[in-house]
């Protein structure tokens, strides 16, 4: 089967497509880095439906997501966001984690897999 790359950079890549498979690396807040969890986890979603788009497929095929945030006192706020985003009747199976991310900035940190 063939690889893809999507965003591809030294490091890591935004997306990486194997098979039917989509697999996306951790984002984070670029223009929202510093504000609310509620404005990080909004932009977030709106990068991950971007790259979901670039690999041909969207968040009605999501399969699980990773969340990471800074402080588990913050878990209703970003789950409301994350509530409003989701398809109904398409909630993937999911974990979340309190965890230090990168920089203290960052709040909020979410990958995803999804079938296309």
């Amino acid at each position: 089967m063939s690889i893809e790359r999507i965003e591809p950079g030294p490091r890591m890549s935004m997306a990486v497509v194997h098979g039917d498979t989509v697999y996306t690396a951790g984002q984070v807040a670029r223009e929202k880095a510093g504000a609310s969890v509620s404005e990080q986890t909004q932009e977030i979603l709106q990068i991950i439906d971007g790259i979901l788009a670039k690999a041909g497929t969207d968040k009605t095929k999501l399969l699980s997501a990773s969340i990471w945030i800074s402080d588990m006192n913050t878990f209703q706020e970003m789950n409301a966001v994350w509530d409003a985003w989701v398809a109904p009747g398409c909630a993937p199976a999911r974990a979340t984690v309190e965890a230090r991310l990168a920089a203290p900035q960052y709040t909020v940190e979410i990958a995803v897999i999804a079938a296309k």
